[in-house]
């Protein structure tokens, strides 16, 4: 529309200096050399329209960049969470004796913050005596500027309790949700194991499997702001101005949870000796 207007704009002028040359040349006003006040008046209008609608498509454009660059940072937050999630579950293996895989539903204010521990075999060794078994823990803290974010604790060694030690590292930023279900093959469930009595998760019913041993899949569902740069500092499971939040969800199979179930132990599933 802009190159449209530059056109006519161009054509114009050029049709009014061929009439002022024909003019001149015919020795029709003589003393006009230059352009009239009417068509000063018409270029000028012409130009302030052309530059209403330059303005208007830059404007257009600023406006999509802004909405756009917050939203593409949270879809790289989230595809890298949702993988580094996926790698780990898929190589799952039982936590301890006493539970295999611990989830537990967990509120951070009004905000769904489940934690999900377990230990996986998607470790490469950096130190001696290391191996590829490692404990694994997911969570939703706030940093120091009150931000909701994902961590994931790391622990290569056996250690007493298998629910700390290690270090911990930030998987993603701007999270306002994180929710965790479990399916044993036949229904979903909102946690899994027994953390207050693990001696309870040994000779349960069918009814009561979501307490024993390794689930076959788990759901990941990441809710993120859409905007977390216009608001860092927003409250937990508030929405920020930015709007609706961006919701995210996966489902990941635990490839190694047939054969944790199927291997007798006594005192249900051990962690892995070495």
């Amino acid at each position: 529309m802009v190159a449209r207007f530059l056109e006519t704009t161009r054509g114009y002028c050029r049709f009014m200096v061929r009439m002022h040359a024909k003019r001149n040349r015919k020795g029709a006003f003589h003393d006009c050399l230059g352009f009239t006040l009417i068509e000063v008046l018409i270029s000028a209008a012409l130009m302030a329209l052309i530059l209403v609608c330059a303005y208007a498509c830059l404007s257009a454009c600023l406006s999509s960049q802004k909405m756009i660059e917050p939203r593409a940072d949270v879809l790289q937050n989230a595809r890298v969470a949702m993988t580094l999630m996926s790698a780990d579950l898929r190589n799952a293996c039982p936590l301890s004796s006493d539970y295999a895989l611990l989830g537990m539903q967990r509120m951070l204010g009004d905000a769904e913050a489940d934690n999900l521990d377990f230990a996986t075999h998607n470790y490469t060794p950096r130190r001696p005596q290391e191996s590829d078994y490692c404990e694994v823990s997911y969570f939703v803290d706030k940093d120091q500027s009150g931000q909701m974010c994902l961590y994931r604790r790391r622990n290569p060694t056996l250690a007493p309790d298998p629910l700390s030690g290690g270090s911990r590292e930030e998987i993603a930023e701007g999270v306002i949700g994180v929710r965790f279900e479990y399916f044993d093959g036949t229904d979903w469930y909102d946690k899994w194991g027994n953390a207050e009595n693990p001696e309870q998760n040994v000779g349960l019913s069918e009814e009561q499997a979501n307490q024993k041993g390794l689930p076959e899949a788990v759901r990941i569902t990441l809710m993120f702001d859409s905007d977390p740069k216009s608001n860092p500092a927003v409250n937990a499971g508030a929405e920020s101005s930015a709007g609706t939040p961006l919701v995210f969800q996966t489902v990941t199979r635990l490839m190694l949870a047939g054969q944790s179930q199927a291997s007798p132990s006594s005192g249900g599933n051990a962690a892995p000796s070495f």
